[in-house]
């Protein structure tokens, strides 16, 4: 929808995939708002969720468990690897990557963009004090320009 002196706002229905949950889809609408002649801000989006998502809080302690059970700093590269594959036990590591790229998808897409995340290139535990866990990642996003 062209809204003068505005933009452009798209209403989208989409189905969600739970990556945890896969075998429940969860249904959603969205209305996303690219503004005129606005190259440095991030389009509005706004989500309505039909259902719930699964909680993660339990594969959260899991691997916040995992993690802290290492003798070393977690220290990984290219997620996934040539063929694809994601080893099980990377597979959090993927989806922070995922959640964080999304992020950075989002600030700097436009209407002429499509952006994904092709490879996390490194990943990093980073040491510290406290029991927070903390990550430094260098991630590949493909940019395929809209036909």
């Amino acid at each position: 929808q062209d809204i003068d002196d505005v933009g452009h706002k798209y209403h989208l229905e989409l189905e969600l995939e739970d990556v945890l949950d896969k075998g429940r889809p969860v249904s959603c609408t969205a209305e996303v708002l690219y503004a005129l002649g606005s190259k440095t801000s991030a389009p509005d989006v706004q989500v309505t969720l039909q259902g719930e998502l699964r909680s993660t809080e339990e594969a959260d302690q899991e691997f916040y468990n995992w993690i802290r059970s290492l003798e070393k700093e977690l220290v990984a590269e290219n997620i996934p690897d040539s063929h694809g594959n994601v080893p099980p036990e990377l597979e959090p590591i993927h989806r922070l990557a995922w959640v964080a790229s999304g992020f950075l998808i989002w600030q700097n897409s436009t209407e002429n963009t499509k952006f994904h995340l092709a490879q996390v290139k490194h990943v990093k535990q980073v040491k510290r004090s406290d029991e927070d866990l903390q990550f430094d990642y260098v991630l590949l996003l493909h940019d395929m320009v809209s036909q």
